[in-house]
């Protein structure tokens, strides 16, 4: 992989991570780094799975991008209920 290739994959997995962030409802408190992570797994396991599914569309893979987004809410919500929650007071 070149370094346009790993540039090219943060941007993407940012722009995935951040749509799956917008999505899932509430405040999520995982740091921004950890957003990037997830959108990047998302998008490389949402383009395999349309890959070996044979979903492939001419120009703009919508099989694809569903499958990215729908892996990215995914990560979203297993990581931010795992993710320690930061400025929670103790009672």
């Amino acid at each position: 992989m070149t370094i346009g290739g790993i540039i090219t994959a943060i941007i993407f997995g940012a722009i995935i991570g951040a749509l799956g962030r917008l999505i899932v409802p509430g405040k999520q408190s995982m740091p921004m780094w950890l957003t990037v992570l997830v959108g990047i797994v998302a998008a490389l396991i949402g383009s395999a799975l349309a890959r070996m599914l044979d979903l492939s569309t001419k120009g703009f893979n919508f099989w694809e991008f569903l499958f990215q987004i729908g892996l990215a809410v995914i990560g979203v919500l297993l990581v931010a209920s795992f993710w320690p929650k930061t400025g929670a007071r103790p009672r």
